[in-house]
């Protein structure tokens, strides 16, 4: 430790990107991750620092715990949840430059948070922690509170969850960027049957309202169904204001932020996988949107500038 930084605020910073990002992909939520975050630093403000040799690993244990209990008090939560639970979307930066997260790739992506979501909360630290993150089984053991041992076996556990519930590799978001801007210019145009042609068969629509703003109760699935709720639903937003988009990349994924005169409605993630559309993710819980940002940084789909 630094003797001109006896609070440890450079470590901690240094380090800030990656327990971010642990405590995001237990949690799913940007909000509870940056309140992880408040309570480890306090606790490694507060505590001895004086031998430790490995402050990464030392953070990383401090917020996987913390994360933990959140996590067990949040399964709770969800039980009485109403409707379908997505994860908090976690926008990338225009630029590429001022993120809280290292994230990249299928790990952060909506899918693969939601087949975490079917582990239990160790499970799911663990796997974060080997697969994601690729601690050591001994850093992850203390992390846990386990053993060694029992982390391996948890860790195998946990893969062979994983794996069973995978789906299909999901595109880039440079590589998926095209069939998603075609989607949503069919959607904003009316045009069900280019919508339609975008669409996998076996393509499902998540909406999560939270309860708080109006969505569908569960998923809705297939090209036809898929295609007229979303045509409807930005019809019906249409009949409320002035709707604007503006694209974007959150959870790996392109995605829309859709606003009503002015005010965020929701935001849409498009997972696009071998070409076509497959699932759409519409968070309308207001919880879930005061991170995202309004004002437009792109094309709009049809090319033109916002």
């Amino acid at each position: 430790m630094r003797a001109d930084d006896p609070v440890g605020l450079d470590e901690f910073a240094t380090h800030r990107s990656l327990l971010f990002s642990i405590a995001y992909e237990i949690l799913g939520s940007v909000t509870d991750a940056e309140d992880v975050l408040s309570e480890s630093w306090l606790r490694w403000q507060d505590g001895d620092r004086s031998e430790v040799e490995n402050p990464r690993a030392y953070l990383a244990r401090i917020v996987t715990r913390q994360a933990l209990n959140a996590a067990r008090s949040a399964s709770r939560r969800r039980e009485t949840y109403v409707g379908p639970w997505l994860p908090e979307p976690l926008e990338e930066a225009a630029d590429g430059d001022g993120l809280d997260h290292v994230l990249t790739g299928e790990a952060v992506t909506t899918a693969m948070l939601l087949v975490l979501e079917a582990l239990t909360p160790d499970e799911r630290a663990v796997f974060v922690l080997r697969e994601v993150f690729d601690f050591g089984y001994p850093e992850i053991a203390d992390a846990v509170d386990k053993t060694p041992a029992a982390v391996r076996q948890i860790a195998h556990r946990a893969r062979n969850h994983v794996r069973a519930r995978r789906p299909a590799t999901v595109a880039n978001p440079a590589d998926a960027r095209a069939v998603a801007d075609r989607f949503l210019l069919a959607a904003a145009t009316g045009e069900v049957q280019a919508l339609m042609d975008l669409l996998a068969p076996g393509v499902v629509f998540v909406g999560d309202g939270g309860g708080v703003v109006s969505a569908s109760r569960r998923p809705v699935e297939g090209a036809a169904t898929v295609a007229r709720l979303v045509v409807g639903l930005l019809g019906k937003a249409a009949e409320l204001g002035e709707v604007g988009l503006r694209m974007t990349v959150a959870n790996g994924m392109p995605a829309a932020v859709v606003s009503i005169d002015g005010v965020v409605d929701n935001i849409t993630c498009v997972e696009v996988c071998d070409g076509a559309v497959t699932a759409v993710y519409a968070i309308r819980n207001p919880a879930k949107l005061d991170g995202v940002r309004l004002n437009s940084t792109g094309p709009a789909p049809d090319g033109s500038s916002p």
